[in-house]
């Protein structure tokens, strides 16, 4: 069975400083037509920064748009140009003053499938020295560092509950067990 949708038509309706909102007219399957609405973004990095005692490097940051202070890995947007490994080198070491000797890339989630075409690219960053940070202007963040159990048992508690985070983790504790 073919379940592809054929775009008809395609209107920004939102041009921001880096997402646009698309209103599309689409074809589907059964050759009805309707409406897709969706945010093009530029997609992602996370960081799973790993320090030789395995200690994880982590952020607290304030979100705006749940109005919360949030347990992250280090991440950022991909610039126009980078690719996904330039942009998980240089999120590191702006906001957390790390560089790494050693980058895997470990998997690729699609975070928003239902209303954006964002993708998060996972690196584990190893051999780390730190530098100094260099944060972006109006960016505001706490470093600090935690162990890869306590930050399980923050997932369990509800501590660390930003969707990005969770997969990371997920997925370094398996990698770190031999699952990947």
């Amino acid at each position: 069975m073919d379940l592809t949708e054929t775009e008809i038509d395609s209107e920004v309706v939102y041009a921001g400083g880096f997402i646009r909102v698309h209103k599309d007219h689409v074809r589907l399957p059964d050759a009805t037509v309707s409406v897709r609405e969706y945010i093009k973004h530029p997609s992602a990095v996370a960081i799973l920064a790993l320090l030789d005692d395995g200690r994880l490097i982590m952020e607290r940051q304030f979100r705006y748009p749940p109005r919360q202070e949030f347990i992250e890995l280090p991440a950022g947007k991909i610039d126009q140009g980078e690719t996904a490994l330039q942009t998980a080198q240089r999120e590191l070491l702006e906001e957390t003053g790390y560089v790494a000797k050693e980058w895997t890339h470990l998997t690729t989630a699609w975070p928003c499938i239902g209303y954006a075409d964002e993708r998060m690219e996972y690196f584990l960053a190893r051999g780390l020295t730190q530098q100094e940070r260099k944060l972006d202007d109006g960016e505001f963040l706490e470093v600090f560092e935690l162990s890869l159990s306590e930050a399980m048992e923050w997932i369990r508690q509800g501590k660390i509950s930003d969707s990005k985070t969770l997969v990371g983790l997920f997925w370094l504790e398996k990698t770190l067990n031999n699952w990947a």
